[in-house]
């Protein structure tokens, strides 16, 4: 078993998931792979399984009946590693929108200190490739935003390629969390931050999916934007979530 583990949450990746597989097992660093499939009528958890003879060690899968979200994908994995002797956690999308050759550097990032490391499209410039104008517009000025309402210092308060060391998932209560969609991906990083824990971004470069649809839609759009209000209002009134600095000390 290595020290860290790689959560993949996945519906219809049946084109990405062998590939993807493949690049995270070739790695010079270990990194075990735990895929979260949920009811994939493609037959992206059978291919799993056909790979799990190849890499029983380092391959794992859970299945679920039907789609219940993207964070309630996350959780059942932060759960799952918790269970087990993982130090460091890492999220990641399986159409390489997030390159796999990037986890060695956020991996890094965690050894030298940080708490929470984030592959960040916006911390140098605008790295982002094959979006349309509109949706790299959509998504940098959705960070900024976030990033007024909340106070934190993160350029990329929406991205999903992440690296938490296993203290800061020990101190967040999963069953406090409240969303599902993408706004999880906010929510994880401003309790986090609250926490006073270190989080980091270090650059990388976000590649738009060759295969596969996007899972986007309006109402994730609707969830992070207000959402992202209520949120902020009620860390105010949760004594556990009031900001701390790096000591553990409300400031």
């Amino acid at each position: 078993m290595s020290e860290s583990l790689v959560i993949i949450p996945t519906y219809n990746e049946s084109e990405n998931i062998e590939p993807m597989i493949f690049e995270v097992m070739a790695l010079d660093e270990a990194f075990d792979l735990l895929i979260i499939d949920d009811g994939s009528p493609d037959g992206t958890a059978a291919k799993v399984q056909l790979l799990q003879k190849e890499f029983p060690d380092r391959l794992f899968l859970m299945e679920r009946s039907e789609k219940k979200g993207l964070g309630t994908a996350y959780l059942a994995g932060f759960r799952w590693a918790l269970e087990r002797s993982y130090s460091f956690i890492f999220e990641m999308d399986c159409d390489f929108s997030h390159d796999p050759h990037d986890l060695p550097i956020l991996l890094k990032a965690c050894r030298e200190g940080a708490d929470v490391v984030i592959g960040s499209r916006y911390c140098k410039g605008v790295n982002v490739v094959n979006w349309p104008m509109g949706r790299v517009l959509l998504s940098y000025y959705a960070s900024r935003y976030v990033r007024w309402v909340t106070g934190m210092p993160i350029d990329d308060t929406t991205a999903g390629f992440k690296c938490y060391r296993r203290k800061v998932l020990e101190a967040i209560r999963f069953d406090k969390i409240q969303f599902v969609g993408y706004a999880f991906q906010i929510e994880m990083k401003f309790k986090s931050w609250l926490l006073g824990f270190n989080v980091k971004e270090v650059p990388v470069i976000f590649t738009d999916r060759q295969k596969g649809q996007s899972k986007m839609s309006r109402s994730i759009i609707r969830e992070a934007v207000f959402g992202v209000i209520q949120m902020k209002f009620r860390s105010l009134f949760d004594k556990r979530y009031q900001r701390k600095d790096a000591g553990g000390k409300e400031q």
